[in-house]
């Protein structure tokens, strides 16, 4: 389905090697002429007596090829009957926007929140989130970042599983919901990015090979056949995810996208997809005035991402970095197998702070090689990092789904919120981070399927007996059960710690936006101390200086000044000593500080 005139669609179709394709519309059948000039190849073409249909009354449709069939759109905006089912016309210029006075919001000074739609409330629905975003206002977010919400097989899921991209997730209120989201959120001051799938399809419900090459048989990544993007017909590929882009950014009024695991994207073009994303989303940017701001999740460490392509760069406003996670996470919790052997030492976690990456160019343990490049200071700036303390995978992809709310004491959780909350990158927070929820957040599918549901449980199982766990306490993915038991209990929020660290999780919030050194400064504005032994680090960004004791004994340092916020009620600055209980953190202002610390 193309987009015609105002209000109305078109039923083109690309399925470059069908000997016949046929379009079922309204409980009719059409036979589609093949378009054969050179600027439409592969199109097939609805007769003129159905080709424009009215958007808003959400025709049923789809498509038989070479007799097989009736297959959904590949551009579907709606699913009513799920992934297998016939699609739904729908329009998106219906809705009456409310927004023509956002501005829009930019990486630098601004915190992420990411949530999942299913397991965010109770209801599990667009409209229901909605109904929370005072609270993240209150909280100090000035992002939203929506897990997948395209449409994927079953009820629930993480949303990795994606079949048809240009969907909104029925279950969820589909795509008039998700208008009404962005709409109130940017009532509310909110941005909102919307986490992408552009590198695999799912394992159910994906007739893309139907229609066209849309993937690459026999090169593919860890979830299967990889995206065409450079092999022939990529060039309608690529359109395809252009296109998709620019719904979510244009359509949608989306402020920026997440764009999954850019690692495994396969494409040898002299112009990468990510460049082309780039140069898309800063056309739509000068064409529309807000901002349009694209993260990469990436695992490379490769800072060409976020360089400006005028610097042979991709031009992108942001990327992520697990460096910073494993760092911090290493240090609180002692765990080292695994990727996180190399981070063992604060020394790793001062390098990242001060640099942006550990592996850059360096020797990587887990993967048997050197890593990464270093970050040119002229050519990027911290924020372009997006990091945090927890999110989706780091929770999801552990055994039990547990959160470090399992492991670690209220003093060591509000030392990873003042690192991740004060350092010179962008902060990500993980819906119920901000008050230690206690609630796992697991691995879930609801596949109809029941060997596919077979498989899926068994792998999950075999994957983690594989590295050493108890299989008995690996969650079956296909149980409603794991699905339930991952959603926050926002009752939690009120009561005892939880309720003290979401009020420092506000604060430091509060305190990123009235403290310019926290957010000003590049590369070579920050610097770091630290001490193995006594196991304390300090990080000092213009007259703002960090300190944490990670060890469970109290702290002195000489430091003159005032304290801005402290996690501890005990810490002290008196007569020229900063004295911190063991597993607490202070953020200073300093007038004069000594070098000594003991």
């Amino acid at each position: 389905m193309l987009e015609h005139a105002a209000g109305t669609v078109r039923f083109d179709v690309w399925a470059p090697n069908a000997g016949s394709v046929r379009l079922l519309a309204g409980g009719h059948e059409y036979a589609m002429e093949h378009l054969h000039d050179g600027g439409a190849t592969g199109w097939w073409r609805a007769p003129s007596d159905v080709a424009a249909q009215p958007a808003d009354v959400g025709v049923a449709y789809g498509y038989t090829i070479d007799g097989e069939g009736p297959f959904p759109d590949p551009r579907s905006r709606r699913q009513p009957e799920g992934v297998h089912g016939l699609s739904a016309t729908f329009d998106a210029g219906a809705h009456e926007w409310t927004d023509g006075d956002w501005r829009g919001r930019v990486l630098r000074g601004a915190v992420i929140y990411e949530l999942h739609v299913g397991t965010f409330t109770p209801e599990g629905t667009l409209d229901a989130a909605a109904g929370k975003l005072d609270y993240l206002v209150d909280l100090g977010a000035d992002f939203i970042e929506l897990l997948p919400v395209n449409g994927f097989n079953g009820v629930h899921n993480w949303g990795y599983d994606g079949v048809l991209w240009y969907a909104v997730h029925e279950p969820y209120g589909g795509p008039s919901a998700y208008q009404r989201f962005v709409d109130a959120a940017h009532a509310a001051g909110l941005g909102v990015i919307q986490d992408v799938v552009y590198n695999h399809l799912g394992p159910s419900g994906n007739y893309l090979p139907k229609f066209g090459p849309y993937l690459k048989s026999g090169e593919g990544n860890t979830w299967g056949d990889s995206v065409n993007l450079d092999g022939p017909g990529s060039d309608e590929v690529r359109r395809y995810i252009l296109e998709n882009a620019t719904m979510w950014l244009r359509d949608y009024h989306v402020d920026g996208l997440r764009l999954d695991a850019v690692h495994a994207l396969r494409d040898d073009r002299a112009v990468h997809i990510l460049e082309d994303l780039g140069s898309m989303a800063d056309r739509l940017e000068a064409e529309t005035g807000v901002p349009k701001t694209l993260i990469a999740e990436s695992d490379l460490n490769n800072p060409r991402l976020i360089y400006p392509r005028k610097d042979n760069g991709y031009g992108l406003a942001g990327q992520w970095s697990d460096d910073f996670h494993h760092a911090l996470h290493v240090n609180l919790s002692g765990e080292t197998t695994g990727y996180y052997s190399d981070f063992e030492s604060l020394a790793v976690l001062a390098k990242v702070l001060e640099h942006g990456f550990l592996h850059d160019g360096s020797y990587s343990s887990f993967r048997g090689r050197h890593h990464g490049r270093p970050i040119r200071r002229d050519l990027a700036h911290p924020s372009a990092l997006v990091v945090c303390l927890q999110n989706h995978d780091q929770i999801g992809n552990r055994a039990t789904g547990d959160r470090l709310t399992a492991s670690l004491s209220y003093g060591k959780l509000a030392i990873g919120a003042v690192l991740t909350m004060t350092s010179p990158f962008t902060p990500m927070l993980f819906m119920g981070e901000e008050f230690g929820a206690s609630t796992p957040w697991q691995f879930f599918t609801s596949h109809p399927e029941p060997e596919l549901g077979e498989a899926t449980a068994k792998g999950r199982i075999k994957e983690f007996e594989r590295m050493g766990w108890d299989p008995a306490v690996v969650p079956d993915p296909q149980d409603p059960e794991t699905f339930q038991r991952s959603k926050l209990d926002w009752n939690e929020a009120t009561m005892g710690e939880h309720a003290q660290l979401l009020k420092l999780y506000r604060d430091l919030a509060q305190l990123r936006r009235q403290t310019p050194e926290l957010v000003d400064g590049g590369f070579g504005y920050t610097a770091v101390e630290y001490d193995e032994d006594e196991h304390w680090i300090q990080m000092t960004r213009g007259e703002v200086r960090v300190v944490c004791n990670f060890g469970d004994e109290a702290l002195a340092t000489p430091l003159t000044g005032s304290v801005l916020l402290a996690t501890d009620s005990e810490a002290a600055l008196e007569d020229g000593t900063l004295s911190l209980p063991g597993g607490s953190a202070a953020v200073v202002r300093v007038s004069e500080a000594s070098d000594e610390v003991r």
